[in-house]
């Protein structure tokens, strides 16, 4: 018979931690993050949330980043178009300045373990649970019939951060429930198995909710037209931001409006120092600046954020061999810690 703990996921993780100092074991959290190679490149939203997220926790944290390319493969795609955007995650990455000496870079399909791992974990859950999720429902919608690989979708997430047996996963809010489903495969793993893995915890950033230029939701790979990417130009943020949407109060320039309900606020607040923010906010409501006013503020603290990482991503760029070093690198430190997951899961499940 399995013993099992009445301790809860997160304090069973804890008392791991208190064993390993008592031990003299120095232990980090870990922290897992993974992102699709699909679009042309990654937009601010993607820098504010996982980008800024990874270069957070770096300081802290056994860091792993993952371009999941096997998730892209869940919808129709172009194999083409997938080789060639594997290598730009990664790029992108490195020139926001994650440092490859602290944090593991890595591409999914490199380690078939996590794949297995997906395989296992899926035959413990029920269908239900799968079908429930918004990910699946929302590209249910938008693609017609689905096929298994969008509905092990979260399944093949929950093994992603499993097979490191992460505690942290930084994460926008719309993939908050694919964090939840993967912490009900954590306890029903050690529940039926026993003791195994930590129930990771999100961590959302400050930044983690980026609103569309056009006012619809989160900025967004699937909506081109709200997007404003890292390898922008100056000219093309200018340009995209004097389209976006405002506070739909301000019909004239002497309409006084409310900031928090303007999607530019919101990404100021991510990119602007906070006295000049306040200065937005008290222009916007008294009337004393118009919205293209604001829009020009925004762009030139935002060009220049990001000049030194397009500095460096065209750096890379024209030296696509130092980024597959650092993901070379990152399948050779990963596959031991994959390997000895699955071998222990394998073990535990009475396979091996």
């Amino acid at each position: 018979m399995i013993r099992r703990s009445s301790l809860n996921g997160d304090e069973r993780h804890l008392r791991l931690r208190e064993i390993g100092l008592e031990r003299g074991i120095a232990m980090r959290n870990q922290m897992f993050t993974g992102l699709q190679p699909s679009g042309d490149g990654l937009h601010i939203g993607n820098y504010l949330s996982a980008v800024k997220g990874v270069l957070a926790l770096q300081e802290t944290h056994d860091c792993i980043l993952c371009v999941v390319d096997y998730h892209a493969i869940t919808v129709p795609y172009e194999p083409g178009a997938l080789r060639g955007r594997t290598l730009t995650p990664a790029t992108e990455y490195l020139s926001a300045g994650v440092d490859p000496d602290r944090v593991t870079l890595v591409v999914q399909s490199d380690l078939p373990e996590h794949v297995e791992l997906a395989w296992l974990l899926g035959c413990l859950m029920p269908l239900p649970k799968l079908e429930q999720l918004p990910t699946y429902k929302d590209k249910k919608a938008r693609y017609g019939s689905p096929r298994f690989g969008l509905l092990a979708y979260p399944i093949l997430m929950a093994s992603d951060i499993m097979i490191y047996k992460a505690d942290t996963v930084p994460v926008g809010k719309d993939q908050l429930p694919h964090i939840e489903f993967t912490r009900e495969v954590v306890r029903k793993f050690n529940q039926t198995f026993g003791e195994t893995f930590p129930e990771p915890q999100a961590r959302l950033n400050e930044g983690a909710y980026v609103p569309s230029l056009t006012g619809n939701g989160a900025m967004s790979k699937s909506d081109g037209k709200g997007n404003i990417d890292l390898a922008d130009d100056p000219e093309t943020i200018r340009g995209k931001l004097a389209r976006a949407v405002t506070d739909p109060a301000r019909g004239r320039r002497s309409d006084p409006g409310e900031p928090t309900r303007c999607p530019i606020y919101a990404i100021h607040a991510c990119f602007t120092p906070q006295a000049m923010l306040d200065e937005v906010a008290g222009g916007c409501r008294t009337a004393t600046i118009g919205c293209l006013d604001c829009k020009r503020i925004l762009a030139d603290q935002m060009i220049d954020e990001l000049a030194p990482i397009q500095a460096r991503r065209a750096e890379l760029i024209a030296h696509p061999e130092t980024v597959r070093g650092v993901l070379a690198q990152g399948a050779a430190t990963c596959r031991p810690r994959a390997r000895e997951t699955l071998r222990e899961v394998r073990q535990r499940m009475g396979i091996d």
